[in-house]
């Protein structure tokens, strides 16, 4: 017994020492990375993918010698649309888990939930979907638009010559944070352009909203006014019913143009887009994108999907929180090689200037201050097969503006998240 303790000891202390020195003692033991995302309920049709490609990259990464010389070990939770859960979830990661980081959340309300969380227990989130902007935390980096990388730009091509030329303004949305503010700051935008109050209808449905028959019929009597856009700021399965009463009553894009913030080649996969070529979407990445980098992005995703069997092999989609997702785990893996550490605050400080060659065909960066991407803007008009063309694009990428010129007082805030 004495020798075969004997051998055993001698063998650790072996495998110890042929670990590289500034590797800590539990460096055979893997990194934990907490996965946030609806896998049921309203807003599974946008997160599970979401979900899968964390997975995929996490995937790509161990293959690639993992991180300081250790395997990402993923903790998929589902909080299940529900807005309440996810702060639970959260905390069950961040104290249970021990999660290193987080990828995770869709809607804003989501993201709200959670964010005492990470801030309190000083966890780190990277948030990977468009918002309305208005938040600034040492705790997250937003890998998805700020409004001026997505919303005021999507209006402005509305308002020009080459968009249409509108003149009255639809805001149509879900019942919640993101749009509201959203639309507060469209308001404000349209306002300092001529834009009468009486030019503009602001309509909100519920999450899980199904009848949108009455909506679109406001929307066609409310367009015999002059020339009028719709902004969609609806989130989850509501736009699946509201494109096809879209289709129903006939309205196409060159009678009302719809541009939506949420709705990308997933959210598209079960609608007859016929009826629709020609409305819009903004965002800051296209499936359709003709570069070698994203060539090997769909590639890498289609073979990742057939090999895993996810029931969207036989036609598999890539949108922009795939690849904003897609980006933020790169560039973590990256501040945490940088910093030499998972400690949080390390790896914070490590992300400032990240950079990362995108999908979307440019250099995605992570400012240096204030914890948001600098990303190309694109606008794209839906096909008959549910992809995009680009009408519209940025000449390289936006500087995030997380605080709205539009909205006052926000000249006087910070430009960089408080570390206390």
């Amino acid at each position: 017994m004495n020798r075969r303790f004997t051998l055993k000891a001698t063998a650790a202390a072996v495998a110890l020492a042929a670990l590289p020195a500034w590797l800590p003692a539990q460096a055979a033991e893997t990194i934990k990375v907490g996965v946030l995302h609806s896998l049921s309920g309203t807003m599974a049709i946008s997160e599970t993918v979401l979900k899968d490609v964390a997975l995929m990259a996490i995937e790509e990464i161990n293959a690639s010698g993992g991180v300081l010389g250790r395997k990402l070990e993923p903790v998929v939770v589902d909080p299940a649309s529900n807005w309440p859960l996810f702060a639970e979830r959260a905390r069950q990661l961040l104290t249970q888990d021990k999660v290193a980081v987080t990828f995770g959340c869709w809607t804003s309300v989501s993201r709200k939930s959670v964010l005492p969380v990470y801030e309190e227990l000083n966890g780190l989130l990277f948030y990977p979907v468009q918002y309305e902007g208005e938040e600034l935390s040492k705790n997250v980096f937003y890998t998805g638009a700020a409004p001026n990388q997505q919303a005021i730009p999507a209006v402005e091509y509305l308002m020009s010559e080459d968009g249409g030329g509108a003149k009255r303004w639809v805001l149509l949305g879900t019942d919640y944070v993101y749009p509201r503010t959203t639309n507060r700051i469209l308001r404000a935008f349209l306002k300092s352009k001529g834009v009468a109050d009486g030019d503009i209808l602001e309509t909100y449905t519920p999450f899980g909203h199904a009848d949108y028959q009455t909506i679109v019929a406001d929307i066609k009597r409310f367009a015999a006014g002059g020339k009028t856009a719709v902004v969609s700021t609806i989130n989850g399965d509501s736009n699946v019913p509201f494109y096809k009463e879209l289709g129903n009553q006939g309205l196409k894009a060159t009678d009302v143009p719809v541009v939506a913030f949420s709705v990308g080649e997933e959210e598209l996969r079960g609608v007859d887009t016929r009826p629709l070529v020609g409305h819009l979407a903004a965002w800051n990445y296209f499936m359709s994108l003709d570069n070698p980098q994203n060539t090997a992005f769909t590639k890498k995703w289609a073979d990742y999907a057939k090999a895993k069997g996810l029931s969207s092999a036989s036609r598999p989609l890539t949108n922009d929180p795939m690849e904003a997702t897609y980006i933020g785990i790169h560039m973590w893996k990256q501040a945490v090689e940088k910093a030499g550490t998972t400690d949080v605050d390390k790896v914070i400080d490590a992300m400032a200037g990240q950079t990362f060659q995108a999908p979307s065909g440019f250099i995605a960066k992570m400012d240096e201050r204030n914890h948001h991407l600098h990303k190309p803007v694109f606008i794209g008009e839906v096909q008959e097969d549910g992809q995009f063309s680009v009408v519209w694009q940025t000449p390289g990428p936006v500087r995030a503006n997380p605080w709205s010129p539009f909205i006052p007082g926000n000249d006087k805030k910070k430009d960089v998240p408080d570390k206390s």
